[in-house]
């Protein structure tokens, strides 16, 4: 796709659909506690996947590139009591490590087989009653194998007691996790390093406990950027003052660093983007995001637009998404003069030249790499390769982008 050197129109309204971090946890509760219903799910390809997953009779389930799918229906197939599944998935699914959650759920008493290559999906799930109730889980794993535990843990006869080893990353999505818990009446509590979620039966609740997703704080980072280049006004609506979403750390990032303030208007659950005037942009952006690493890539790019040096920590998880982000990010920034360094955990900006003169960005079959890098069309035009790529998190990317951009 071919994105022309665009300006930000003024004052426009976006209406981003439910978040799919939050919609995914709910699928898996509502289809094991029948007093749930959803309203505003997510229209992300990843949503639906998992959603056709659990109405599926099928003894085999391929969840193509759906990680969240992948960790969460590999503890919901765990309790279906004989029943066996093979949970398979794309190519690059099965490079993706899920031991520290296989590893979990077999000390939890589970049969499960690798088809393939010890530590990677396919996996052969033979479901079964689990009365254990204590686990230990590696704390610096990706959050969702610790979600994955915990949504069924309301289920499992004597509930279950998490203790996670070292020091916790991402955080706060299991905290979003435990709140959506509560919400539906499931006690549980995380005093330090341990996690206790308490045995319910949903079944006998009379009344429908009715869950309006919240929109997408991932999705909303892009047009953040789109405000810190574009220093135009916009509005996203279907979103909260107190969000239990990790990203939404982007609003006090972007007022820190571009300048964008977040203004609520809570009657409405809408959002304005306000460019302040005269900013004075920070000689260099340092800054963890062990808890929100999904904005990162959102980050870099608007630093580097803007070429303000930028020293990243906190994103081990990167290296195991849809494709080793860092890696993607250090090729891809490269095309937009931006010359970074990389380790494990980290990016660092080195320095900063003129951008190629036609700008091709490879996406690598990562949703987030294709959004990510669209505002930069404020500074220069390029290609993005792979457009179909955002059907995975926000299929209505490129037509919301339409009604906020002009040539």
């Amino acid at each position: 796709m071919l994105l022309k050197k665009s300006f930000v129109k003024k004052n426009k309204t976006i209406q981003i659909s439910g978040s799919k971090s939050i919609s995914n946890r709910l699928l898996i509760l509502e289809t094991l506690f029948s007093n749930i219903k959803i309203g505003n799910i997510s229209n992300s390809q990843d949503t639906q996947l998992l959603k056709k997953a659990l109405s599926a009779n099928s003894e085999t389930v391929d969840i193509h590139h759906a990680g969240t799918a992948m960790r969460f229906l590999t503890s919901y197939y765990s309790i279906q009591e004989g029943k066996t599944t093979i949970l398979t998935g794309s190519g690059r699914m099965k490079e993706r490590p899920i031991k520290n959650l296989v590893t979990a759920l077999q000390n939890l008493g589970v049969e499960i087989e690798y088809l393939e290559n010890e530590g990677f999906p396919p996996l052969k799930i033979t479901g079964r009653k689990i009365t254990e109730k204590k686990v230990d889980v590696p704390a610096n794993i990706s959050s969702q194998f610790i979600t994955s535990l915990l949504l069924i843990a309301g289920k499992l006869e004597n509930g279950l007691e998490i203790n996670l080893v070292g020091e916790v990353t991402s955080r706060s999505y299991i905290e979003m996790t435990l709140d959506i818990l509560t919400k539906f009446g499931i006690k549980n509590s995380f005093v330090g390093n341990t996690i206790k979620v308490f045995n319910f039966d949903g079944n006998s609740q009379s009344s429908v406990v009715k869950y309006e997703v919240e929109s997408d704080w991932s999705s909303a980072s892009y047009f953040y950027s789109f405000a810190a280049l574009g220093r135009e006004t916009i509005h996203l609506k279907s979103f909260y003052k107190e969000s239990t979403q990790g990203d939404s750390a982007i609003t006090k990032i972007y007022e820190d660093f571009f300048g964008i303030k977040t203004i609520f208007t809570e009657s409405e659950h809408q959002l304005t983007l306000q460019p302040i005037e005269n900013f004075q942009f920070p000689e260099k952006i340092v800054l963890d995001m062990n808890n929100c690493p999904d904005i990162a890539q959102t980050l870099c790019v608007t630093a580097a637009a803007l070429k303000i040096p930028f020293e990243i920590s906190g994103l081990g998880t990167l290296r195991v998404k849809e494709t080793d982000r860092l890696l993607a990010l250090y090729n891809e920034l490269q095309k937009l003069g931006t010359e970074t360094e990389i380790t494990d955990l980290t990016i660092q900006s080195l320095a900063f030249k003129d951008a190629e003169e036609n700008i091709y960005i490879k996406t690598y079959q990562d949703h987030r790499m294709a959004m990510s890098f669209a505002p930069f069309c404020l500074i220069k035009e390029l290609n993005i390769e792979d457009e179909n790529v955002v059907e995975k998190s926000y299929p209505m990317f490129w037509e919301d982008l339409k009604n906020i951009l002009t040539n």
